[in-house]
This record gives C-alpha cells, structure tokens and sequence, in this order.
C-alpha cells in the first residue's frame, strides 16, 4: 500500500510548494510579512483545515475516481508530475485541474465508468472560482478600506496591516487544506479511511510548504500586480472566502483561479492598481493545458507501465 502512496506524497509535496504563495505570497513579495513566518503559520493552518473540513471534498474525490488503487496511484502520480513541471516554469497551477484530468484520462484508457456528471459540476467550479475571487475583491476592497483609511498614524495603520494579513493567511491557508487536501489523498480513501487521508494529505501539504515554498512565495505577488500593502490583505481575503465557500460545497477548486480573480477585482476596486495582462493570460492558458496535459501523462504512464508488465 505504501508504494501506491509515494505519488500521494509527491504530489501533496508539490501542491504546498507551489499554492502557498496564493495565500502567503502577496505580503511576502511586498515585505509586509517575513517568509519564515508565512511558512510556519501556512504550513500549521494547512494541516488544521484538512482534518475539520476535508471530509467533502474527499467524498467528491470518491465519486470522480472509480479505477483500481494501481490506475489510482498512476492518476496521482501523472498530477504530481503536471504541477512539478508548472513550479519549475513558475506558474501557478491548480491541483483540482491535474487530478480531474488526471483521473479522466485513466478512466478512458482502462474502460472504467466516468462520472460526466460530477466532473461538469467540478469544471463549472473552476469557471466560478476566479469570478468569486473577483467578486469578493471587489466587496472586501469598498467595504474595508473606509475604515482603514480612518487610521491616521502609518504606526498604526503598520500594525493593522501586519493583523490583517496574518489572521487572512492563515484563515487562506486553512481553507487551502480543507478544499485541496481531497486532490491528495482522497484517490485511495476506500483503502485509507477518511482520517487517516486526511492526515496523510495534509501533512504532504504541509511538508511542500516548509520545503520548497519560499520559490514562489517570495516571487509570485510581483509576477502578477504591483501590490500595496493594504491591497495584499484584501486579495488573501477574497481569495480566502472563496475557496472556503468551496470547501462547504465539497468541490476542489484553484486557489490559484481564486487569487487572480482577487487580485483582478480588487485592482478595479482601487482603480489604480497595474494588472499585468501578459502575466494573467499565461496563468489561463495554464489552466487550460494543466487537466488536458495531466490526462495525457497519466495516459502515457499507463501505457509504459503496462508495457513493462508492472500492471496487467
């Protein structure tokens, strides 16, 4: 059984290193917030989100991936290997997309049933992810900054800023392990039980954080805006709601998707904020290439592991 697992941890490792910065990158890369802090809160609070809130998405997970634990472990394996390519290019990448591509392709390379169903439900969350984000931006940025605005000492407004970002980052990084930790572990919950997928997934999370994060968390906010202080917490925010609201649902989504279309909505809120477009279309093209380019991996690994008699 644990053999079938290494890709679990891989890709979990892979997911923490790169979605991370989704929540933490924005104060780090605008020097509000200092990496090592922003690693061991998201990597804490990641582990916390999954074992209270990660049972839906498992189920979703359950119901998407029907194959047997090989074609499983291959479906996980060919995710973790799609989200180390888009780290090493430095896109932010969704793990929801590499795992439901992932799966798919296994389904229609061994004949196994797909849930078209519950797939569709899962895309549409992805088209709604982004707008959510924008969405929230928009509300948080003209609901907030009245208020703030009333803080006429910069010590002080310092001070709020620095709270503000740390309560918001770890509420995103506990919503970041709720929604994502299915995309983990959830492949294998028949074999595992709930709990310990759980534990399994979140501790991989959390081990990519503590690891490898600080590559995109300290580069990913200047790829995409140029940010302010204040902004930064109102994008972790939006982001944060939105991908929490998902995890109610029970539906994996991108916390990448999420951040963008935060850092979008609350751009247009501040009304002065640089979008880099180049930037943003590449992400959505990434998108695009992430579930069709897992599929065909996993496809390939089942081929060539069959072909060298390691599965029948």
């Amino acid at each position: 059984m644990f053999i079938f697992l290494i890709p679990s941890l891989f890709f979990g490792w892979a997911l923490g290193a790169n979605d991370a910065a989704n929540v933490f990158g924005p104060p780090v890369a605008s020097k509000l917030l200092k990496l090592r802090y922003a690693i061991i809160l998201s990597s804490l609070f990641i582990i916390v989100g999954a074992i209270t809130q990660g049972h839906g998405g498992m189920e979703t997970m359950k119901a998407i991936s029907s194959g047997s634990l090989a074609s499983s472990s291959i479906a996980v394996l060919a995710s973790a290997i799609t989200m180390t390519v888009m780290i090493n290019l430095k896109i932010p990448v969704s793990s929801s997309q590499a795992i439901i591509g992932a799966i798919t392709g296994m389904n229609l390379i061994t004949n196994t049933d797909v849930d078209w169903w519950m797939i569709l439900k899962v895309v549409l969350a992805w088209v709604g992810t982004p707008v959510g984000g924008m969405i929230f931006g928009l509300i948080a940025y003209r609901l907030i900054r009245p208020f703030y605005k009333k803080i006429k000492s910069p010590l002080y407004q310092d001070r709020i800023l620095k709270i503000m970002v740390i309560i918001f980052g770890c509420y995103g990084s506990y919503a970041l392990g709720a929604n994502n930790v299915a995309n983990i572990t959830g492949v294998f919950v028949n074999q595992l039980g709930v709990m310990n997928a759980l534990l399994i997934g979140s501790f991989a999370i959390a081990g990519g954080v503590l690891s490898y994060s600080w590559k995109t968390m300290s580069s990913f906010g200047k790829d995409l805006t140029n940010f302010n202080y204040f902004s930064s917490s109102i994008v972790i925010l939006a982001e944060s709601v939105t991908v929490w609201l998902y995890a109610f649902i029970g539906i994996p989504v991108s916390t990448s998707q999420a951040v963008i279309g935060a850092t979008i909505g609350t751009g247009l809120a501040a009304g002065n904020v640089q979008i880099k477009k180049k930037q943003i279309l590449k992400i959505i093209i990434a998108w695009i290439n992430t579930p069709i380019s897992s599929g065909l991996i996993a496809v390939a690994l089942h081929l060539i592991f069959k072909a060298i008699g390691i599965i029948n």
